[in-house]
């Protein structure tokens, strides 16, 4: 089947079964080029709550679908590739997080987005690195455990000096790949780029960084910039993005394979067959869910206050 017939079933099968396409920034082009909502995972998440169709087809990672699946429990989600997920959600645990609780009173639990439903559960709020700095400062609780990136927590708690932080050792595999040297080497390279990283890369990277931020804020900052070259410090599946909105604008990579190879595993195929067979459906715990759901929900709400 050609692309173009790939695409055609795919906006035959989504009005047939009422469904409605979610991407991550960090898709191949294809893909994003298919959805109805493109965006990170603030944005996914809000708008997971607000679409009117039953059906939500989630093309990203794991968690991604089961954020979905806690915010919207009478809608189905199906994820394209059920094996696509995430390394750092998994980087923290349940009995971490109790003994951390047991070492300190007034205790905030913040669990940035990418991590597992089971994790959401032990958590007080969740945040995406959009948010976190906001939710952060409008949290009543002066000690904030923060999981599961290190790198994240790090840098927000920078921005935020009148809280105590407590950082997990996870991170982003992605992101970490990127050093302050290999900054360096693109910034000789491209003398008159400006760098722009997102809060998930290490400090060395950060600190040579003109312009740090979530992924939907990198794609704004270019947009909104009257510089002409930039070093792109994330996945670059936020080119694509760049492209539509800015043709004009260079774009620079630290690394020559800067992606997440379970992002990439989301093919227009299997949106199709996905579609088509409805056969990975997101299934939670009811008990569980219903727990994950009061910090996700806490993060909507936080969110809006400034």
């Amino acid at each position: 089947m050609t692309k173009e017939q790939l695409i055609e079933e795919i906006q035959q099968l989504k009005k047939e079964k009422d469904a409605v396409i979610l991407a991550h920034y960090y898709l191949e082009d294809d893909v994003q080029a298919i959805a109805d909502y493109i965006g990170d995972s603030y944005y996914l998440s809000e708008i997971a709550t607000k679409v009117p169709q039953r059906v939500i087809v989630f093309c990203g990672v794991s968690f991604m679908g089961e954020s979905a699946k806690i915010l919207n429990p009478q809608k189905t989600v199906l994820l394209p590739d059920p094996t696509a997920d995430c390394p750092m959600a998994h980087m923290v645990t349940a009995e971490k997080i109790q003994q951390i609780r047991s070492q300190y009173d007034d205790l905030a639990v913040v669990c940035y987005i990418n991590s597992t439903a089971e994790i959401k559960q032990y958590a007080d709020v969740c945040v995406t690195s959009a948010n976190a700095m906001t939710i952060v400062r409008n949290l009543p609780q002066k000690n904030i455990f923060f999981i599961p990136d290190e790198n994240l927590g790090r840098f927000v708690a920078q921005q935020v000096p009148e809280k105590h932080f407590i950082f997990n050792d996870g991170y982003c595999p992605v992101h970490v790949q990127m050093t302050g040297q290999l900054v360096k080497k693109a910034k000789e390279e491209h003398p008159t780029a400006l760098v722009l990283a997102h809060p998930e890369c290490t400090p060395d990277v950060l600190a040579q960084a003109d312009y740090i931020g979530s992924t939907s804020g990198i794609i704004r900052y270019v947009g909104d910039s009257d510089k002409q070259e930039f070093i792109i410090a994330t996945e670059l599946g936020v080119l694509y993005q760049i492209r539509q909105n800015c043709p004009d604008k260079q774009c620079y990579s630290v690394l020559p394979e800067q992606i997440c190879p379970d992002m990439r595993k989301i093919t227009l195929e299997k949106v199709a067959s996905v579609l088509r067979n409805f056969d990975h459906t997101v299934e939670l715990d009811q008990t569980m869910a219903q727990k994950a759901m009061t910090p996700l929900q806490k993060m909507l709400e936080l969110a809006r206050k400034d």
